[in-house]
């Protein structure tokens, strides 16, 4: 009575609840890993892609047999599979040893035993778990699982960055952007009996994994290679630091190249010192000296207080209150344009004329071209650079900010300042990423933000001759190019030392081109190369970059000889 009573409880009253339990033991869980997008340059040339991979691993308590049987396939057999019986385990662990490449008593090891999950091998190609798994021995199986793989290697490297072997995002865009590359995890549901076997029929659910998004990015991957191989080869010519090449598309702030004189390879991560591994492009703000000139003469222009042939006479030092300023070379007193102190880049004139505006006025034009400002790339690694309030200048910084010192700058602020110039005086955003695009090939394309209005496009173009005035009768000689007119700027600046003081120099050439119909920014930048400053030309690398990004996209060449002011009166 006892027993019959229990049983009619458990069957007819609680029978919902039981079954609940014993579903509940049943069930096994399982997380199904998405695919990470991949990371492809302009053209859909591969940056970073996830590849198809399987982790080989047994449930031991079902390999620990003497025999097993196996289909195999036999095109001679009737349905094209035969049965084969009475394999010895040790002929099918040295069948396995073989397409694993693994020792077989390694590989015993890791077969046979008691537990329930083990590891045989991991990230093996679909081919090789394929024949891996018709090898037949009971409990060995397969789970999916992807690989990251870099087939570009160390061509923009330090802007890509890298996942680790656990598929963590560590650097670049890789990190940035991992919220849209990562994907959305799925799982699978299903039970498994007391011997560790599924069961077939039973609850089977599945709740399959997002993958994650492509992305799209602006850059070049052919420029991208060729800019690096250039800095790097005249940073090694020159002993330098470092030194950075950027390329940015005129009329859509896109950056077509970011290259850097060391770059990791995302494949071997560890090779390359972690200081190496970050893009100074966007993460290195040093004085950018003379560069910053076109900042003081814009706004000079844009107020209407000087004109392109204002005239100016200069000595080799200039006094104003109690601070002396002088010029990078010895000379007697000269009859100078605006145009012409651009032109030999000349401190004394370069404070003449930023006097006339205001500490205020000198701060808010700074601000206006870049200055301080984040650069909204999407890149961790950024540096807004140091920009401090008129407040806080001392009765020199008001002056030296004029020239490009007592402020920090990226190389990339450098490029944006002229691309603004080039873009009729229309500042954007620097672009990196171009679109994202969903696994089933639907894109998503990152709107062009509205540029902001920083100077006329009568400044603007009255700029752009003065620089084709640099690059034809002044400092900038070494970056002309036979076939188009180009605008240029060099810098010189002290670079200061982590014990106080200055230990080298910061070399800059900022160009465009063409001039009359601007296409395209480069900017090179050099840390602390050796010898003879008169010697060392940062305008050969410019040539380079430039007329490989002229003649990869077809741009015609000037057909006008240049258009200048004069530099004397």
């Amino acid at each position: 009575m006892v027993l019959g009573v229990r049983l009619f409880q458990l069957q007819a009253l609680d029978l919902n609840g039981m079954a609940q339990v014993g579903l509940s033991k049943r069930l096994t869980n399982t997380t199904v890993a998405p695919v990470r997008g991949s990371i492809v340059d302009m053209n859909g040339k591969y940056f970073a892609r996830s590849v198809e991979r399987y982790d080989v691993v047994v449930d031991q308590r079902l390999s620990a047999v003497e025999e097993f049987d196996r289909t195999v396939d036999d095109p001679e057999e009737e349905g094209g599979v035969r049965r084969e019986t009475g394999i010895p385990i040790d002929q099918g662990l040295t069948e396995l040893s073989t397409v694993l490449d693994i020792d077989v008593e390694t590989l015993r090891a890791a077969v046979l035993g008691e537990k329930s999950f083990n590891y045989v091998a991991t990230s093996v190609t679909p081919e090789i778990k394929n024949r891996a798994l018709a090898v037949g021995i009971p409990g060995v199986y397969a789970d999916e699982t992807s690989v990251r793989t870099y087939p570009a290697g160390p061509v923009a490297g330090s802007i890509i960055g890298h996942v680790s072997k656990d598929g963590k995002p560590q650097e670049g865009l890789e990190y940035s952007l991992n919220d849209a590359l990562q994907g959305e995890a799925g799982s699978r549901t299903f039970e498994i009996g007391g011997d560790g076997i599924r069961i077939p029929y039973a609850t089977n659910e599945d709740i399959p994994a997002v993958n994650g998004q492509s992305v799209r990015l602006t850059i070049d991957q052919d420029l991208q290679w060729f800019a690096q191989q250039t800095i790097a080869s005249q940073v090694k010519d020159y002993n330098a630091e470092w030194g950075n090449i950027v390329v940015v598309e005129a009329e859509t702030g896109a950056i077509r190249a970011m290259a850097e004189s060391t770059t990791p390879d995302p494949n071997d991560p560890g090779a390359t010192p972690a200081d190496k591994r970050t893009p100074n492009s966007v993460s290195a703000s040093f004085e950018p000296g003379s560069t910053t000139k076109v900042i003081t003469l814009a706004g000079a222009l844009e107020e209407g207080l000087i004109e392109p042939t204002s005239k100016f006479t200069l000595d080799n030092r200039y006094t104003v209150g109690d601070q002396t300023f002088k010029d990078a070379w010895e000379h007697g007193k000269e009859k100078r344009t605006a145009a012409g102190v651009l032109a030999k880049s000349m401190n004394t004139g370069t404070v003449q004329i930023g006097e006339k505006l205001t500490k205020q006025e000198r701060y808010d034009w700074l601000k206006k071209f870049g200055i301080g400002e984040p650069l909204g790339t999407g890149l961790n690694e950024e540096n807004q650079g140091l920009l401090t309030t008129p407040d806080k200048w001392d009765d020199r910084q008001q002056y030296t900010v004029l020239f490009g010192q007592g402020l920090t700058q990226t190389a990339l602020h450098t490029a944006m300042v002229y691309q603004t110039i080039a873009n009729d005086g229309v500042r954007l955003t620097p672009r990196l990423v171009e679109a994202y695009i969903d696994p089933d090939g639907t894109e998503h394309k990152v709107p062009e933000a509205e540029g902001t209005k920083v100077v006329s496009e009568e400044t603007a173009a009255e700029m752009r001759k003065m620089l084709e005035t640099v690059t034809e009768k002044g400092s900038g000689k070494s970056g002309e190019l036979e076939q188009y007119r180009v605008g240029s700027k060099t810098g010189t600046a002290e670079a200061p030392s982590a014990s106080g003081g200055y230990d080298g120099y910061t070399l800059s050439y900022a160009g465009i081109a063409p001039i009359e119909d601007p296409k395209y920014v480069v900017v090179i930048t050099l840390q602390r190369p050796q010898g003879d400053l008169y010697y060392l030309i940062p305008g050969e690398s410019f040539q380079k970059v430039m007329k490989q990004v002229l003649n990869s996209n077809n741009v015609p060449a000037s057909t006008k000889k240049p258009d200048i002011y004069p530099v004397e009166y």
